[in-house]
């Protein structure tokens, strides 16, 4: 057969081939660098901890049963689903440096003129970033016979798609600020700047009913309210917490409770519409 038979029965890889190959490749990457990063895995365990050890001693003999009944859970308990989604939101809104870095070491640029859609740049580090964040939540989760959680075998199971969903809409986020950046210090500035306020304005560490009503509403405009809302959902109602109590110290929207599915579907729908929108800046990189 001639050498040009055999070029032409050679054809390139699709399109969607090569964004398939592109999004697992970077994923992949992403999934090894987390393994092989053992002061990273403590380090995202440490400040959560920190924060469950040092609130919840220091305000739990004072808050006593919340929600006024015996049936209630105690602070300790209340604000472990938030500590959760702490830990998720810290590690997958930073997770995005990584953008930077390899925009400061050149990598960035061989991957924009690689023959791949750089749609599947975004996806990639999306989904490397929501997966290694969704990790680090999960590593939380054998906290809790200690602190008197008791989490069924399909509340856990519940709880992992919910937490790689508020990682994936928190990796996007941090995404489309990292898609503007030029230096890891003003992306470490701008996110600690973001990440305060999300973090404080989500009722992880207090319930956000009652509240003045410009703060209410600040509170409804952060999407890991909803995130953490789910999470403390499905947590206290595997603990045996009563529903009604439940709804008490849960979100409600213009008037009604929210439910895990919900709250679910928001924050899907926040991270594709931030997706979508760090892919378009990806689209416009030089």
């Amino acid at each position: 057969m001639a050498t040009a038979e055999l070029l032409d029965q050679v054809r390139p890889p699709s399109s969607a081939t090569r964004a398939v190959i592109g999004v697992l490749t970077l994923w992949q990457r992403d999934l090894l660098r987390f393994w092989r990063d053992r002061t990273r895995i403590a380090g995202g365990l440490a400040q959560p901890l920190l924060f469950l050890a040092i609130f919840g001693a220091g305000l739990s003999p004072w808050m006593g049963r919340l929600g006024g009944a015996t049936a209630g859970p105690d602070y300790v308990q209340f604000i472990y689903p938030g500590i959760i989604g702490m830990s998720v939101l810290f590690s997958s809104i930073f997770s995005a440096v990584s953008v930077v870095w390899d925009r400061e070491f050149g990598f960035l640029k061989e991957l924009l003129v690689a023959p791949i859609p750089r749609w599947s740049i975004v996806v990639g580090k999306a989904l490397g970033g929501s997966s290694t964040s969704m990790l680090q939540g999960l590593l939380l989760l054998v906290l809790a016979p200690v602190i008197g959680v008791g989490l069924s075998l399909r509340a856990i199971l519940v709880l992992i798609p919910l937490l790689f969903l508020l990682a994936f809409a928190l990796s996007s986020i941090g995404l489309v600020i990292a898609a503007r950046m030029r230096s890891t210090e003003g992306f470490g500035l701008v996110m600690n700047f973001l990440v305060t306020p999300l973090l404080f304005l989500s009722g992880a560490l207090y319930p956000l009913n009652n509240l003045p009503s410009w703060l209410l509403v600040l509170t409804r405009l952060d999407p890991v309210t909803y995130g953490i809302d789910a999470i403390r959902r499905i947590v206290l109602a595997s603990t045996g917490v009563p529903q009604p109590l439940i709804d008490q110290l849960g979100v409600s929207l213009f008037g009604r409770p929210l439910d895990p599915a919900l709250d679910a579907l928001l924050v899907l729908a926040l991270g594709l519409v931030l997706i979508v929108v760090a892919a378009r800046q990806f689209e416009r990189q030089d």
